[in-house]
Parts: C-alpha cells; sequence; structure tokens
C-alpha cells in the first residue's frame, strides 16, 4: 500500500491551529490557523530543493498540510491563506481539496478491507466510542466501533473503525462478519466491555469464544449500585479481589466479596453475577499478561488521545471526518500502541488457552 498523503502533516497542523498563547501576541481566536508550522515546512522544504514532477502544480509536501489543515477545519478560504507562502500565488480550488480527501478516503477504504490473515492475532479487543466533535455549528456525539487485535509477538494493531448508529447486536455483527471475511481466525480470548450487543455478536460468530469483561467497566457498574458512603469501600475490596496475586488469592477474595456485599448491598452481587465467570477468564492466561487481560483500557488510551487533539478544534467538516482524523492519527504514528506485556509468554497462553 503506498504511503498515506497528508498523515504527516496532521499532528503539527492539529495541535498549532488550536487556541493557545503566544508571549507578548495573546490569544488566537478558535477560528484563526496559525501559519507558524506550515513556514518552518517551507523552510525545509526550500532546504531540501524537491522538483515538482511534471504536470503537477504543488509538492506532495504543501498536500499533506492542506489536507492536514482540512481535517483540523478549515475551509478552503482559510487553507488557501495559511498556506500562501508555499502556494505562492498558485490556484488552489475547493476541488483540488476535494482530491486530496478523496485520496485519503481511498486509503482508508482500502486499509478497512485489508487482509487479517497475516496479522496472526490471538487477542481481539473491542468497545464502542462516543467522540463529542464539533461539526458546522453543533457540537454532537459520533458513535464509532472500534476493534483492536493482538498479535503473536506482542504488537497491538487497530483491525477495524466504523460508525454507527448505536452498540447492537446487529452493528457488532456487521463488524465481527468483516473481519471473518477478511480471514480473522478465532482469537484465544476477546476483551470487550459487557455490551451485550458485543457480547452475543462474538458469541453467535464464535461459540465458546473465552471472553473476558473489562473490570473497570464493571467496577463502574457496582459503583452505580451502591450508596455513596460506602463507595470507597467497594473500590478497596474490589481491587483486592481483582488484584490478587494469584489464582487462589483471586478466588478466596471474591468468596469474601459476595458474603460482605451480599448483606451490605445485594444489588452489588447482583451486577457481579451478571459477569460471573467472565469477569476472571484472565485467570487462565500467563500471570505476567494479568495486567493487560483485565481491561480495555488500550483502547481508552487511543480514544483519550482523539479526543485531546480535537477538543480545541473550531469544526470537522463531517462524521465521516471523524474516521479519516482517526486513522490519520494512527498512520502517523501519533498514537502510540506499545506491546502487550508479558507477550514473550503468548505460546504459553496458547496453549492454556487450548
Amino acid at each position: 500500500m503506498r504511503a498515506l498523503s497528508g498523515v504527516e502533516a496532521l499532528i503539527p497542523l492539529i495541535t498549532s491551529t488550536t487556541n493557545r498563547r503566544q508571549s507578548g501576541v495573546g490569544r488566537y481566536s478558535s477560528s484563526s490557523f496559525s501559519t507558524t508550522a506550515l513556514l518552518c515546512s517551507a523552510s525545509l522544504a526550500a532546504k531540501r530543493s524537491v522538483t515538482v514532477p511534471r504536470y503537477q502544480r504543488r509538492t506532495a509536501r504543501v498536500d499533506e498540510a492542506i489536507l492536514g489543515l482540512y481535517l483540523a477545519g478549515a475551509n478552503t478560504r482559510r487553507v488557501r491563506g495559511a498556506l500562501a507562502p508555499l502556494l505562492r500565488d498558485a490556484p488552489m480550488s475547493k476541488d483540488a481539496v476535494s482530491r486530496l480527501v478523496g485520496r485519503l478516503a481511498d486509503d482508508f477504504s482500502a486499509w478497512s478491507e485489508r487482509d487479517l490473515a497475516s496479522e496472526r492475532i490471538r487477542y481481539l479487543l473491542q468497545d464502542g466510542w462516543f467522540p463529542k466533535v464539533r461539526i458546522g455549528k453543533r457540537r454532537v456525539v459520533v458513535p464509532v466501533l472500534v476493534s483492536l487485535g493482538v498479535r503473536a509477538d506482542g504488537k497491538r494493531v487497530v483491525l477495524d473503525m466504523r460508525l454507527a448508529g448505536e452498540e447492537s447486536a446487529a452493528s457488532w455483527g456487521e463488524v465481527v462478519a468483516s473481519l471473518v471475511r477478511r480471514n480473522l481466525g478465532m482469537p484465544a480470548l476477546a476483551l470487550i466491555d459487557g455490551n451485550p450487543g458485543l457480547h452475543a455478536a462474538l458469541q453467535q460468530q464464535w461459540p465458546g469464544l473465552a471472553i473476558q469483561r473489562c473490570t473497570v467497566h464493571k467496577l463502574r457498574n457496582l459503583e452505580a449500585k451502591t450508596p455513596v458512603r460506602f463507595r470507597e469501600e467497594l473500590r478497596e475490596d474490589y481491587r483486592r479481589m481483582i488484584y490478587a496475586e494469584s489464582a487462589t488469592h483471586v478466588q478466596k477474595a471474591r468468596a469474601a466479596f459476595i458474603r460482605k456485599w451480599k448483606l451490605r448491598c445485594p444489588a452489588v452481587i447482583v451486577s457481579l453475577d451478571e459477569a460471573g465467570d467472565e469477569l476472571f477468564t484472565f485467570l487462565r492466561f500467563p500471570a505476567s499478561q494479568w495486567k493487560a487481560l483485565r481491561t480495555t483500557n488500550a483502547l481508552e488510551r487511543i480514544n483519550e488521545e482523539f479526543r485531546r487533539r480535537t477538543k480545541t478544534q473550531s469544526s470537522l467538516p463531517s462524521s465521516d471526518a471523524v474516521l479519516l482524523l482517526l486513522f490519520g492519527l494512527l498512520r502517523s504514528g501519533a498514537v502510540k500502541l506499545r506491546a502487550l506485556d508479558g507477550w514473550k509468554d503468548m505460546p504459553k497462553a496458547d496453549q492454556d488457552a487450548a
């Protein structure tokens, strides 16, 4: 696959176009766009003196900057003004921007349909995000379903991202069916937040699949069932159970938790029983991996990075731009996905799961 156009420009441009203060200058408005980063790019480009290919009006670096500004929320007029030092009076129309965005969309489409057989996915993490972004003059919630895989070498890789109306069994069923069609085999473990639609879709596609419910999400559920005055005590007991040093200690702490909270707050135990043994599936895997297999935090970190990049933007051109921006952030390396803790024990994990 060819290199993604526009990706390298996304991060410096997005961060340079948000509200910020400069010493002795004052504050930029949310609709203004700084040209500092672009002028630096022009200086570097001049030093490299890249020749524009025949019949091409702009260098690839200028195209990257145009696309970066557009995804940061700029319209064509603002893009033209910010890039004036690079364009040097060359014309730039809405069609030119549309072609660049279309090229990025084509790259994203190809990425979304790529074959997954060579990824050798062992663990699958899935969750729904609901980022709030400004589109036009309104701030709206854009539902995004994300699938993250852990390869046999421990590397985490995003497998799929798509917009959805809601986190339903039908929506997640389409995601899982797409992954199977792209040759993703049954993983050794799936980590989910407990959404019933996702759970049903996974069980329907892969009966017998080992599922780990996110322990952080379940703690939030339990807290919601607990009177405020007991919540700190609940958290301490829950963490003592989940983070015990061995499977034996976990089971002992689980029994003690149930005895205590069944009397103090029965609704807590009803919620705990809803997850059942799926809250403790991680115990079947190497202890070196427990920290990574208890939660869907790896997905949450990507979501947090996306929110950080977009919370001060003026607007995005459409809901589809949310996916393109996410794709750009991932492909540019702005979002780092480190290897799974304990990944060297992956062969042992496969044996244990079998």
